[in-house]
């Protein structure tokens, strides 16, 4: 069986190798960087399953790191870092990062980001049925109905059936807002956050069990929406 190559960036020798040392013991090949230049002769050179990135090197900020990784590549990345704001974290969303990761954590969170990232590398796409709660989505045929009863159809706007497709399209990812935004509305609406939240209550009323609790339709505060399956 192929082991999962992971490339770690970090600026910190004893998170490198603690890191190392957990991921090696879990069966993952791991190639670690100290700094943005090694870690992008690292990326083409080693060609990784998965980066874990943080985004304050010495050389390179990780953004860059990360713009140019997409330049070329659609590695998975899971960006980690110490940096508390959310616009650094909007920033790396944006930048193409795949989830976020803040310090300090745990290794059992990190291996769950990492899997959950690889496992949307290998299967890109979900089945056409899609389960939330009581209800079943098939996203081909662009319908919604109840698991035990075909025949009671639940019926969605466009723009609801949008902003939920792209969601189930992207199980147990973070989908920043401006993503949604734009997907939905078109790019000139990127800053109107309102409309993403009004929509989601909206979805949230009409999918989850407990609107006010939901299990599947998750809100990552400041950052944007999550489908959990």
């Amino acid at each position: 069986m192929t082991r999962t190559r992971i490339l770690i960036v970090d600026d910190e020798p004893q998170l490198l190798r603690a890191l190392r040392i957990n991921l090696q013991a879990r069966q993952y090949d791991v190639v670690t960087a100290g700094d943005g230049t090694t870690a992008l002769r690292a990326a083409a050179d080693q060609h990784p399953d998965v980066v874990v990135l943080d985004l304050g090197l010495p050389d390179l900020d990780g953004i860059e790191v990360l713009r140019t990784l997409r330049a070329w590549t659609p590695v998975p990345v899971v960006v980690l870092s110490g940096r508390l704001g959310s616009s650094e974290k909007v920033a790396a969303l944006d930048a193409g990062a795949d989830d976020y990761v803040t310090k300090p954590f745990s290794v059992d969170e990190l291996l769950a980001r990492l899997r959950a990232v690889s496992r949307r590398r290998a299967e890109p796409e979900p089945s056409s049925a899609v389960r939330i709660g009581d209800y079943e989505v098939d996203l081909a045929a662009h319908d919604v109905h109840r698991a035990d009863d075909p025949v009671r159809r639940l019926h969605l706007t466009r723009t609801e059936w949008r902003l939920l497709e792209l969601l189930l399209r992207n199980p147990g990812r973070l989908v920043a807002h401006r993503e949604l935004l734009a997907h939905v509305w078109g790019p000139t609406y990127v800053e109107e956050n309102h409309y993403l939240r009004q929509y989601m209550a909206q979805l949230r009323r009409k999918l989850e069990s407990d609107p006010a609790h939901p299990r599947h339709l998750l809100t990552e505060p400041a950052m944007g929406y999550r489908f959990q399956p």
